[in-house]
């Protein structure tokens, strides 16, 4: 079983900056590909960016420019690094693992609001 916890959301003023967290338990953090999504109340979750084990790097176009995703294969952790931060990117971000089988493991989130 592989459990996924994220961090590093909170408060932070249209402009700013904040860098999101996801440890991966387990050993097959090194062989799957990572996703971070988000959530905004009241809309469907939306795929933001995505790392696979090689290194590639997709991204959703509103983000690209300033949202970068990254991975450390020997912290089991995925990273998020959200900049120039504007209101409508509040949502709730999540991150997921999906293993070389195609199996989704989910974390339960971090909260990321933007707003003076």
């Amino acid at each position: 079983q592989v459990q996924l916890v994220e961090s590093g959301g909170g408060l932070v003023q249209p402009g700013g900056s904040l860098r999101l967290s996801c440890v991966a338990s387990g050993s097959i953090f090194r062989s799957s590909t990572m996703a971070w999504y988000r959530q905004a109340p009241g809309k469907q979750r939306e795929l933001v960016a995505t790392i696979t084990s090689g290194g590639s790097t997709n991204y959703v176009d509103s983000v690209k420019g300033r949202f970068t995703i990254s991975r450390d294969n020997a912290k089991n952790t995925v990273y998020l690094q959200l900049n120039s931060l504007k209101p409508e990117d509040t949502a709730v971000y999540s991150c997921k693992l999906i293993t070389i089988d195609g199996w989704p493991y989910w974390g339960r989130g971090t909260q990321v609001t933007v707003s003076s």
